[in-house]
């Protein structure tokens, strides 16, 4: 298995929306499901320019064979907020537990360290044990967690909310 991880561009736009939609039928740990997000091939591209020629934000892939399998991205918050960043990952399910989100997460704070963020924050489902794992291996610590985060068919889904100083 060769994972590369790299910068999205605008010529991953297609890809990345195909990429959402199989990661998010996967598992109900993201914002969205098998329908993926509202959003057109333009429109992404649009916001991978944005991202690539922005100092405050990064949107990272892993492919393989040029296949998107993974992403990452890091968002500087706002205002009065600058010196923290909102981090997300996701992992196709075939490639759980072979090392690329620890590769994301990595590359992730290189970028966060470069640019002067000092606090990382997420928010993971209270049962996702391995992303929790993960975070944790990094230095994330909670800090408090949400009841009803999620509702999905129903059910209220809790999430920790977890953050690591830089």
């Amino acid at each position: 298995m060769k994972i590369t991880i790299e910068k999205a561009s605008p010529a991953d736009a297609e890809a990345l929306i195909e990429y959402l939609k199989q990661a998010g039928g996967e598992t109900d740990n993201l914002t969205f499901g098998a329908e993926g997000l509202p959003v057109s091939a333009e429109e992404e591209a649009g916001f991978l320019e944005r991202v690539q020629t922005s100092g405050d934000d990064l949107f990272l892939v892993a492919k393989e064979d040029g296949d998107i399998v993974g992403t990452a991205s890091l968002n500087r918050l706002p205002r009065r907020m600058r010196h923290r960043g909102e981090f997300s990952v996701s992992v196709l399910k075939e490639y759980w537990n072979r090392g690329i989100g620890s590769r994301l997460l990595e590359r992730v704070l290189e970028f966060a360290r470069a640019q002067d963020f000092a606090v990382i924050e997420l928010q993971v489902r209270s049962d996702n044990a391995a992303a929790i794992h993960l975070y944790e291996k990094f230095g994330f610590q909670k800090f408090g967690t949400h009841p009803a985060f999620f509702v999905v068919e129903g059910q209220k889904i809790p999430f920790d909310f977890m953050y690591l100083r830089l």
